[in-house]
Formats: C-alpha cells, structure tokens, sequence
C-alpha cells in the first residue's frame, strides 16, 4: 500500500473510532436524560462508525488471527502502560489538571491488567485452547478489569455495584 493512503486509512481508521466511542458515551448521557430515541440515534450511527473503522483498519491489514492480534493488543496495551500514560500523566502533574491526572492514573492502572489478561490468552491461543468461559467484570468509574468483583474497586474505591458483568 501507497503511503499517503495508509496514513489516510490510519487517520480516517482514528477519526470513526473516536466518533464511534462519542457518540457512545452520548448514547449514555441521553439515555440518562430521559431522551431514549435520541439515545437509539446515537447508538446507531456510533455503530455505522464501528463499520467503517472495521473496514479501515481490514484494508490497513490490521485484522489477523487471533495470535497475532493478541500481540497487537498486547502491544497497544503495554505502549500505554510504559510509554503514552506516564508522559501524560506528568504533563496533568505539572500543569495542575487534577481530573486529567486521576482519569490517567485510573487508566494506567487497569491496562497493566488488560495487558496481563491478553498474556494470558496468547498462551492459551498458542495451544489452540480458548480461556476458561467466565464472567468477566469492569467496574464503570475507572475501568478496573477483574474476573472476581471485590466490594470495592481497588483503583478508584467505587462499590461493586458498579461493576458491569460482561
């Protein structure tokens, strides 16, 4: 592939992924506000946005199997635990942004998880075995990834109630 094309896909590939998760987290604010249509709008079109991602990131070559896309999220998972969020988090530190800090401490402590699970299943994908099928639990205020939900988030001290059972 031509490079100005890739960079465009990758741009294109960033740019309706981000409209996608927006228009989500919109989806939940309606939804909140009592505007259930606007909220199926939302989520409609966040999931058109899914689409052309997933095609963009297809004609990218982004899309293996399974082995190989572990080790793409596994990579993703680890640049953002070693690299992305301790510089951005120092940057919230110096510039006195206390939300931004505390949203990137939260992240970076459950991507140290995430990437610990993807581990997991890179090994079991490489036997040709799939993870045990269990519940698995991310608690809604910070993002905290577990298979058993304590009584309190251990990164943000939420309650267990909010974590959401997938």
């Amino acid at each position: 592939m031509r490079k100005m094309t890739e960079q465009n896909l990758s741009s294109a590939f960033a740019g309706e992924s981000q409209a996608h998760m927006k228009y989500m987290v919109y989806s939940e604010e309606a939804e909140k506000a009592g505007f259930p249509g606007i909220a199926r709008l939302f989520r409609a079109i966040a999931f058109a946005e899914r689409v052309h991602a997933s095609n963009h990131l297809r004609a990218l070559g982004g899309i293996n199997k399974t082995p190989q896309n572990l080790d793409a999220a596994i990579g993703g998972e680890t640049y953002e635990v070693d690299e992305m969020y301790p510089a951005f988090n120092e940057v919230a530190k110096l510039q006195h942004e206390n939300q931004a800090e505390r949203s990137m401490v939260w992240a970076l402590e459950a991507e140290k998880i995430h990437a610990e699970m993807y581990r997991n299943a890179k090994k079991s994908s490489e036997k040709n075995e799939d993870i045990k099928d269990r519940p698995i639990y991310i608690c809604e205020v910070c993002g905290h990834t577990t298979f058993d939900p304590p009584d309190r988030c251990p990164i943000c001290k939420a309650p267990k109630e909010k974590f959401k059972r997938f």
